[in-house]
């Protein structure tokens, strides 16, 4: 995920930050992309169900080829689904901070241009 999302969080990140802080700021946000994604794909709930057991009657259930199959589907995809959240919310603020970014610019234009015309 780290190479799919590098280039637009980067040139995101540089048009709004527009230093050399940009690159830190990236770096974070991938990593904070790392951490959102195995804590949102681990549960450990799910995977306390087979360590320890639920009852004297009832005992701890058994990790076969099945269950392996659907806890690894499981955690992709909820691994996935906390990435994308976290994504949007990034990309949200983002355009929130390249919207402001550009009055402040427009805003620098117009005076710069009321200037010359003086």
């Amino acid at each position: 995920m780290d190479q799919v999302f590098r280039r637009p969080i980067d040139s995101i990140l540089q048009r709004i930050v527009a230093d050399k802080i940009s690159a830190a700021w990236s770096r974070y946000l991938r990593f904070a992309l790392y951490v959102v994604g195995v804590s949102g794909g681990v549960r450990i709930y799910q995977l306390e169900k087979y360590v320890s057991p639920r009852g004297e009657d009832h005992p701890a259930l058994q990790l076969n080829m099945d269950r392996w199959v659907l806890e690894l589907y499981r955690t992709v995809i909820e691994a996935m689904q906390a990435m994308a959240w976290m994504l949007l919310v990034f990309f949200v603020c983002a355009l929130f901070a390249y919207l402001i970014v550009r009055v402040v610019e427009r805003r620098q234009n117009l005076k710069c241009e009321g200037k010359g015309a003086q």
